[in-house]
């Protein structure tokens, strides 16, 4: 598949741009934006302060979904998600939806290994919040 005569001329000029600039920096001024599609057990995950995350993080890694159950009920004490359209009782029961899959699964690692990540997550929303960086993943 031939790439369109635009794609073409952008990759011509950042290649001559490149050519010239011994460093390897760009100054055309071309800005890229990576935005993830989060699913909605991932968009569900409350941001949290930064202890609490880290508590989470602690019971999911000794015991799988425990944190992520905890981080349920942080949704109802008003911890914002990445899902604002949903009711908060939706979020919350999604959050116990996760705890559930991560028990569930954690007799074959894989709900192990996902609730680790998961309290990953969180204390990386957490680091977000706390520092007030509009996350745009």
């Amino acid at each position: 598949m031939e790439p369109l005569h635009k794609d073409a001329e952008t990759a011509a000029t950042a290649a001559a741009v490149a050519a010239a600039d011994p460093r390897g920096a760009s100054s055309s001024g071309v800005v890229v934006q990576v935005r993830e599609k989060k699913g909605p057990l991932r968009a569900a995950i409350p941001y949290m302060p930064f202890p609490v995350a880290v508590i989470c993080l602690f019971l999911n890694t000794f015991v799988p979904g425990l944190g992520t159950f905890v981080s349920a009920f942080t949704v109802l004490c008003g911890a914002r998600t990445d899902l604002p359209d949903r009711h908060v009782c939706c979020v919350f029961w999604l959050n116990i939806a996760a705890a559930l899959i991560q028990v569930l699964t954690a007799i074959v690692m894989v709900g192990w290994i996902m609730s680790i990540f998961w309290g990953m997550d969180m204390v990386i929303l957490a680091r977000y919040k706390d520092q007030g960086i509009p996350q745009q993943l």
